[in-house]
């Protein structure tokens, strides 16, 4: 069976369009779009298959986790109609499973992310009393070498002080500020377009595991390590 690529074409329009981001550049080039567009999804589809074996996706089919490439621009200060990359995002299954994956295409500047991007006020509040009292095991997860090596230092929006309940001299101040927890690997265009891209996204998918696994246990469990996901 045939590996599913990213088509040099499928970057190469992204490129054209982001000099000429307007509708009518756009609609006379209507069918290359599209090929670029299917050819994206396929890559989502195969991909799919490959998570599945290592871990239990919700999102049901790559075209499901294509993002669109129209903008909504009604509340943005660059109008321009549509995204110059494409992406794509896989949501873990069940209540036991926390987490999501997303990717990026685009020339110069493609790569995965992983992890929490909006934790809801009960999951923030859950996990920095788990950084509060376990600050250590979040220091020896991340530090790992295969997190480390493979992304780097987590990142994700933070906020300037301190949270409300923890001193701006509390020993894990720096773990504590964090707003969003994240994973991410940037690849470059020639990996982009290498035959065997396809699998190298999903091991750096499978090298989150640590991470996501983690995360699950904290956020389905309390202080006391009683199941709340049912």
């Amino acid at each position: 069976m045939a590996v599913t690529i990213i088509k040099k074409d499928s970057l190469d329009f992204l490129t054209a369009l982001s000099k000429n981001n307007n509708r009518e550049w756009f609609n006379g080039r209507k069918e290359r779009y599209i090929e670029a567009r299917d050819n994206i999804i396929d890559f989502a589809d195969a991909l799919l298959i490959e998570m599945n074996k290592h871990d239990l996706i919700e999102t049901p089919s790559g075209k499901k986790s294509v993002y669109r490439i129209y903008k909504d621009v009604r509340f943005a200060k660059d109008k321009t109609p549509y995204n110059t990359h494409w992406s794509a995002s896989f949501k873990r299954a069940t209540k036991k499973l926390r987490g999501g994956y997303y990717f990026r295409i685009e020339p110069g500047n493609s790569g995965v992310v992983g992890g929490f991007w909006g934790p809801e006020p009960n999951d923030l509040k859950r996990i920095r009393e788990h950084i509060d009292a376990n600050s250590g095991e979040w220091r020896t997860l991340l530090g790992g070498k295969v997190l480390s090596e493979t992304f780097g230092e987590m990142y994700g929006e933070q906020i300037r002080s301190a949270p409300k309940g923890y001193g701006k001299d509390h020993p894990a101040i720096d773990l504590l500020r964090y707003k969003q927890f994240m994973l991410r690997h940037v690849f470059s265009d020639e990996e982009v377009l290498s035959a065997d891209f396809l699998f190298k996204m999903n091991d750096v998918f499978k090298k989150m595991r640590p991470f996501f696994d983690f995360m699950s246990e904290l956020l389905t469990t309390d202080a006391n390590g009683v199941d709340l996901a049912g």
